[in-house]
């Protein structure tokens, strides 16, 4: 049997609200009106409460937390229950950097075995592909050809050639990375 029914309600939530709206009008004459007004806005929720039946509905929602909580401390099923969700909570955060991290080799081991890159191999012949680490090692030390720039004439000339020589490399970092 609820306790529930024994509880008298009306004059609970009526007194509640009642206090409720003197201590408002007292803080509205210390603070000002608006904290007086915010102050009876909540002191009028107990009877609208009443007034609507939302009371038994929030005791039968206490009533059904506190039962869960009761079996839930007491029961080795819950923990270990508990314990396998922390597990797989760990399992994920962990396997998240190490498949970023499997991502990343993959695709520079695309890379290199397709030649793209700012590098490329001496030779491209079938017979080269069977020695395996040596070719790409070779591939790795060798850069590619850069274009010929032409010879600068005068002093004007040759200070416009280290801007255009400092604006090229970082071109050709920016290139290297993706970014035109």
């Amino acid at each position: 049997m609820s306790t529930y029914d024994k509880i008298a309600w009306l004059p609970l939530c009526g007194g509640l609200t009642g206090l409720g709206l003197v201590l408002s009008y007292l803080a509205m004459r210390r603070r000002g009106i608006g904290v007086g007004l915010r102050w009876a806005a909540w002191s009028l929720l107990p009877l609208a409460a009443y007034l609507t039946g939302s009371i038994e509905m929030f005791w039968k929602m206490g009533v059904a937390v506190g039962d869960f909580a009761k079996g839930f401390v007491f029961s080795p099923k819950v923990w270990a229950g508990i314990a396998l969700a922390g597990l797989a909570v760990v399992l994920f955060v962990v396997s998240g950097p190490l498949r970023r991290r499997r991502v990343g080799r993959g695709q520079d081991r695309q890379a290199a075995e397709s030649g793209s890159g700012p590098t490329r191999a001496l030779s491209q012949d079938p017979a080269s592909a069977g020695r395996g680490q040596l070719a790409t090692r070779q591939a790795d030390t060798v850069p590619a050809a850069n274009p010929a720039k032409p010879a600068a004439k005068g002093r004007k000339a040759r200070a416009a050639d280290d801007d255009d020589d400092d604006l090229g490399d970082v071109a050709d970092i920016l290139r290297r990375h993706g970014i035109t």
